[in-house]
């Protein structure tokens, strides 16, 4: 039957349709459930990846760029998946989540960031509870890390921020300091002429008349002026007598000892042999300038020219806390537990920086400990391992935050070792740099953050960067610089000198590390063969070329 109220309708149509409905909801949030996996690696079903053969993907934190899976593509071949992303482990990777990067970089936002994370969009008209793991506001808000080059910048900045103060050390004890103002000569250099030779100072033409004796010492007093046609023995460093023409030495001279006379085997050249005064430098000639590191040569040439003690600035005093209650002090790992890699390798290292450097004090994962250890500190600069990220167990930023400290960098975009931070306790209080708890993570932090600051803490310029040509392939982060380390190698054949990158370079490993003599700046999209790259150089270099073969 039909009528003037609308179309015919079956019975039973409007629940059909309803259900058509909820059908279309469901296979809508199906759908974004499947992107969503697809787009953090995962499957949308039962079996997917073992049927493939793929690795199963692993949660992560929707703000990172790029997982582990991510870093296995540069750092070699390895038995293990490797990430810096937790700061706790010291020599391991770790699936503590990422808390350092923001949503300043994630293009994504919405719905599509709820895909990304691997949660399904709400369905058109229904509501959907917050889950506990999507990033709170505040989260959101925070700034992109700064850049490698920006955050070494902050670094040396902060370093140089105040002037510098200065105290007079004896020689025997400024080695190793920074000069806190240019070495002048205090006389001149040598203050009379010296004989450079053991032989015979003569005065006019040959041949000359001598007398027997021992001649002329050094260490003595000044001579009688020698007469024309005359000679007398002289010694190296000996004060040569006024009116002298020239030294001979005692190989080119020939005695007549019968006659009393010498004579040159060779011919005379007015002044030969003799190091006039003055000739090295004279007095208040500068010699070397300030900021100048106080080596063996330049303490003999201190010592040379005058002085007794010298004007250095203090080496940076630093602290070293190492956080973890996973580490060992010695034996072979066990049962969960693994050995401190940075304990025995912070110290060495940052004295080669030139600072003096306290032991290392094992804190464990003990916020109230940190936070005294922080408080009671007297060092310039206070160095952490591990706890920079935001697992359960990371205590420094909350310690930090309950001290009133100023983050002034908080991570950086560089891999490995993007959780680093960089804070000062107060105004005029100690600076910390927090170091992530992988090994190479933490070398990353080391010359990121803590060297340019010691640097400018110390006194000393700023080393001038140089680059040098890689001789490999070196695959780069999507958006991160990478520091890769590398070993120089001379070039064959008229070559260019060059550089090669070694294996066993992910944020867990120090293999790599142990046998490099720098590191390279890897951009962003990575490098190809040919190309040059900025090098970091290392404080010292392997002794012998042992970086050979397996390393390369």
């Amino acid at each position: 039957m039909t009528g003037s109220d609308g179309p015919h309708r079956e019975p039973g149509s409007d629940v059909r349709a309803a259900g058509s409905a909820s059908d279309r909801a469901r296979e809508e949030e199906e759908r974004a459930v499947e992107q969503a996996l697809a787009l953090v690696g995962g499957s949308s079903g039962p079996g997917r990846s073992g049927e493939s053969g793929e690795r199963p993907s692993r949660s992560r934190d929707p703000l990172a760029p790029w997982d582990s899976r991510d870093e296995d593509l540069n750092t070699g071949p390895s038995s293990a998946p490797h990430t810096d992303r937790s700061s706790n482990s010291h020599t391991g990777p770790s699936s503590a989540p990422h808390a350092h990067r923001s949503s300043g970089s994630d293009p994504y936002d919405g719905r599509d960031s709820d895909l990304r994370a691997g949660r399904a969009a709400p369905a058109p008209g229904r509501e959907q509870p917050p889950l506990p793991d999507r990033p709170s506001p505040g989260d959101l808000a925070k700034p992109p890390p700064p850049s490698w080059d920006r955050a070494r910048a902050v670094a040396a900045r902060e370093g140089r921020g105040g002037p510098s103060p200065t105290i007079r050390l004896p020689l025997d004890r400024a080695l190793g300091h920074v000069l806190a103002e240019a070495l002048g000569a205090l006389t001149d250099l040598p203050s009379f002429d010296t004989s450079a030779m053991d032989g015979w100072a003569v005065a006019g033409p040959g041949p000359w008349a001598f007398e027997a004796g021992a001649g002329l010492l050094a260490g003595r007093g000044p001579a009688a002026a020698l007469p024309d046609g005359t000679a007398v023995r002289i010694a190296t460093g000996a004060r040569v007598p006024p009116e002298t023409t020239a030294v001979i030495r005692s190989e080119h001279a020939h005695v007549d000892e019968a006659r009393g006379l010498l004579h040159a085997r060779r011919s005379v050249v007015t002044g030969q042999d003799i190091r006039p005064r003055g000739q090295e430098c004279r007095s208040g000639e500068q010699l070397v300038p300030a900021g100048t590191v106080v080596t063996p040569a330049v303490l003999g040439l201190a010592a040379a020219a005058g002085y007794d003690a010298l004007p250095v600035v203090p080496r940076p005093r630093v602290d070293i806390l190492v956080l973890g209650d996973e580490l060992l002090n010695a034996g072979l790992p066990h049962d969960g537990l693994i050995r401190d890699a940075l304990g025995p390798m912070l110290g060495p290292w940052l004295r080669a920086l030139g600072a003096e450097v306290s032991g290392a004090r094992r804190l464990g994962d003990d916020a109230g400990a940190l936070r005294d250890a922080l408080t009671s500190s007297d060092a310039d600069l206070i160095v952490t391992t591990g706890g920079t990220a935001a697992g359960p167990v990371d205590h420094v930023h909350p310690v930090l935050d309950a001290l009133g400290a100023e983050l002034l960098v908080d991570g950086v975009a560089v891999r490995p070792g993007h959780p680093m931070l960089l804070a000062r306790l107060s105004p005029d209080g100690p600076y910390l740099v927090g170091l992530p708890g992988n090994p190479l993570a933490a070398v990353s932090g080391l010359l990121t953050l803590a060297e340019p600051l010691l640097a400018g803490i110390a006194g000393r310029p700023a080393q001038d960067p140089y680059r040098a040509l890689v001789h490999a392939e070196v695959h780069g982060h999507p958006h991160d610089t990478r520091l890769v380390p590398v070993v120089h190698r001379p070039g064959r054949a008229g070559g260019r000198d060059h550089v090669a990158p070694l294996r066993y370079n992910g944020p867990a490993m120090l293999r790599g590390i142990a046998a490099a003599d720098g590191l390279a700046v890897v951009p962003p999209g990575g490098v190809r063969s040919g190309t040059e790259v900025e090098i970091l150089d290392l404080p010292w270099a392997p002794a012998t070329p042992w970086t050979e073969g397996c390393f390369t």
